[in-house]
């Protein structure tokens, strides 16, 4: 407990803005704007204080007043997910919105806590460390519920695949992903992989953790008992990371291209994880009172919201922060976004205990200051009050703006532009040559050289991972409870429109979890958007929280919590809509999931749902006819709950070997990474099919209408599987079965195995001279 700051001298202490001095020097310029706020921002904090803020208060306030920080232009709408969360969604939450991350009841005392956040802009500055220390911050939201991390997923997205801007950012992303992620040893189980020329200078970088727990490991994040202590731990306060939140991650890119490095944190894997070991010792000692991460805004926002959530009042002295830089003054240590640190409430009675075993972990710890019931957050540098101020009004009272929104003029003319004037193949020879196209174009081929350079397996608990349609975790080793997840989105659907396309991005995860066994039970959210200050772009976003809290309301399931990305633009050119929807359900036993691939012949092949000539936003139109126009798919949520009745208990009964969506690419992708996955073919027909939906054979092949899977059933279950399909009014009809070294279908055209791996595998590789 040492502070590596000197004493000040005469010169220092003159040139200390404190509170004092604020008081007296009201009309002192400050740097307001630098930082990221507006005028009336700057205006509204004078008014709360009475007077002009101090250096370090400003630095606060602009930190927790960002847009990254303090939600101001989506908290109005996202009241709707509270406001839309029924007493019986509720069954299974133990914690819910507005904590670091959710928790939901699992069964057998167990509980798991997941969430999903954002870090799209350090990630195109720096890719590396960018995309490193967004694993290494969502896997501190998860510690920082008492939980053990189990596991990370990575729904990315970045520009065009063959610009030489993807080129940089790309393999850097990648790299950082899977190096935090593996020295922390964490299996990265899923995610997705999308390129779309919309996110050429701005790459969407979403990082999921999951957690697991016993429901009275619960910790939450809050500063209680006066006298209680205020310890920081973990890694030292650097340089790095200074303004991340506020000036970077809350405004748009210029169109000059990447700049701001320094805003960039800069992650060490093995020191979080030391951290982790340490914080789960400290758990199971029993001697943290509260517990908060330090990740975006740093100290301001561990000191603010720990204190507002608390007893209302703390006493922290700045200078015995211990540093990596010395230099650093005042403000730059509170809005530093430094790597590996954590802040604890703790007993004076707890102290040496928790001492005791942060001197084991050799954890530098730190008592910074102590919990007070003044009401008041104060910081003290060297004995002088650099911040005087009440902590709810840095932490939870900031700026809230209902920002104008307004329907786009355009959607109209892209609404109206529908595929069905696009040409389509005529003959059989065409439908296979298509097949193969599309297995290999970048958004539907094998992303096996990106997982590759990920751990799924370490720990020993992973059932399931990429490319499965999900993730499935065992919880518990004796009775193999466990857990399923999904993240799913496509921008194309929410770039015709909004609300349909977050219902379709909700139930295609929703989908995924179910077809592997998972019964959903809770959702997380990273909604990625353009600027705010745009009213087309707060429409979509207005549009797709409506969509989503609605779905999710429909289907009984709550929002746990999630993050909101904004300004994801360069100059005038906005992101499509990108609200990513994960899905976490619960396995009885996870040896019962189901596999997205067949592993041996003579299983009989089964279609599930309703296919319907709907193409727009579809892989199809966009892949080989750059068209983005007309209305997405039908959402029928009450068939995806049918649906995955159906396949959840299928999976518990045994009835399936494998099931596999249907989504992008349509029915024909499914086949070919069905039977690609462990080379075992299929033979099909589609004219029972095309005859019950009113299709053509292109159609039945290609379309992307939702709530539709194909399911691998035991031979001698077949009878039992479709009359359970029929119980629960799930349309179904038999296509095939499996085997060969074909994907064939019947009358129409054969695809070996090999030349549909060669197509589906060397996309990546070679465009990235891999």
């Amino acid at each position: 407990m040492t502070s590596d700051s000197m004493n000040l001298t005469p010169e220092q202490r003159a040139a200390l803005d404190t509170v004092e001095k604020a008081a007296t020097t009201p009309d002192v310029e400050q740097p307001w704007a630098a930082l990221g706020m507006k005028a009336d921002e700057y205006e509204a904090v004078r008014k709360i204080l009475e007077r002009r803020p101090t250096g370090s208060e400003l630095a606060m306030y602009s930190v927790m007043w960002s847009e990254h920080c303090s939600y101001k232009s989506s908290k109005v709408h996202l009241r709707q997910f509270g406001e839309k969360t029924t007493e019986a969604m509720k069954e299974h939450l133990l914690v819910g919105i507005g904590e670091n991350a959710g928790v939901v009841d699992i069964g057998q005392g167990w509980a798991v806590t997941f969430k999903v956040e954002s870090h799209n802009h350090p990630s195109y500055v720096e890719p590396y460390q960018g995309a490193a220390t967004g694993v290494g911050g969502i896997v501190r939201d998860i510690i920082s519920m008492g939980a053990r991390p189990v596991a990370v997923m990575d729904p990315l997205r970045f520009g065009a695949l063959d610009h030489p801007d993807t080129h940089r950012v790309l393999p850097g992303i990648v790299a950082g992903v899977g190096g935090y992620g593996n020295c922390l040893g964490l299996p990265n189980i899923g995610g997705e992989v999308s390129f779309d020329p919309c996110y050429q200078g701005n790459p969407l970088v979403n990082a999921l953790a999951v957690g697991t727990l016993r429901h009275e490991d619960i910790h939450l994040a809050n500063a209680r008992g006066n006298g209680n202590l205020v310890v920081l731990f973990g890694a030292r306060t650097g340089g790095d990371g200074i303004g991340g939140a506020s000036i970077l991650a809350s405004d748009t890119f210029t169109e000059g291209g990447p700049t701001k490095r320094p805003a960039v944190q800069v992650g060490d894997p093995f020191a979080e994880k030391v951290l982790i070991e340490c914080c789960l010792d400290l758990f199971k000692a029993d001697v943290v009172q509260g517990i908060q991460d330090l990740g975006a805004a740093g100290l301001s926002c561990a000191f603010s919201e720990l204190a507002s959530n608390g007893d209302g009042g703390m006493l922290v002295h700045l200078d015995r922060a211990p540093l990596r830089d010395s230099t650093l003054a005042p403000e730059e240590i509170l809005m530093s976004e430094s790597q590996e640190r954590m802040m604890a409430v703790v007993t004076p009675e707890d102290l040496p205990g928790f001492l005791e075993i942060t001197n084991r972990w050799d954890v530098e710890a730190t008592v910074m200051g102590e919990v007070t019931d003044t009401g008041r957050l104060v910081v003290l540098w060297h004995g002088e009050t650099i911040v005087d101020v009440p902590p709810r009004s840095v932490a939870h009272d900031g700026p809230v703006y209902e920002r104008p929104y307004s329907r786009p003029e355009w959607l109209d003319a892209r609404q109206a532009d529908t595929p069905d004037r696009l040409p389509k193949p005529q003959t059989d020879d065409e439908l296979k040559s298509l097949v193969v196209t599309m297995a290999g174009t970048p958004n539907l081929a094998s992303r096996a050289w990106i997982t590759n350079q990920y751990d799924k397996y370490v720990q020993g608990n992973t059932a399931q991972a990429m490319p499965d349609d999900a993730g499935v975790l065992r919880v518990d080793e004796e009775s193999g409870l466990g857990v399923a997840i999904a993240t799913d989105c496509n921008q194309r659907f929410a770039a015709l429109d909004p609300y349909t396309g977050a219902q379709l991005a909700l139930a295609e995860a929703y989908r995924n979890v179910g077809v592997a066994g998972g019964k959903p039970l809770a959702v997380t959210d990273c909604l990625n958007f353009g600027s705010p200050e745009d009213p087309a772009v707060m429409w979509q976003f207005a549009e797709a929280v409506r969509g989503l809290a609605d779905g999710c309301q429909t289907l009984g399931i709550p929002v746990t919590g999630g993050n909101v990305s904004l300004y994801n633009q360069t100059g005038s050119t906005a992101i499509h809509p990108t609200p990513v929807v994960g899905v976490l359900g619960v396995l009885d036993d996870v040896a019962r999931r189901t596999p997205s691939g067949w592993k041996s012949a003579g299983a009989q092949l089964f279609l599930l749902g309703t296919t319907r000539a709907e193409f727009a936003g579809s892989e199809w139109a966009w892949s080989q006819h750059e068209h983005l126009g007309g209305l997405p798919p039908q959402v029928d949520l009450a068939a995806e709950q049918a649906l995955a009745t159906v396949m959840v208990q299928a999976s518990s009964d045994e009835l399936v070997v494998a099931a596999h969506d249907l989504s992008d690419g349509g029915l024909a992708q499914a086949l070919v990474e069905s039977s690609l996955r462990h080379g075992v073919g299929a033979t099909v027909s589609l004219e029972a099919a095309c005859e019950r939906d009113g299709v053509d054979a292109f159609t039945l092949l290609f379309a992307e209408s939702a709530a539709r899977a194909v399911v691998a059933v035991k031979p001698e279950a077949a009878q039992q599987f479709t009359e359970a399909c029929q119980a629960q009014g799930v349309p179904v009809v038999a296509l095939g079965s499996t085997g060969g070294e074909t994907v064939a279908v019947e009358g129409r055209f054969e695809l070996t195995l090999d030349e549909l791996r060669v197509a589906h595998e060397r996309t990546l590789p070679e465009a990235l001279n891999a």
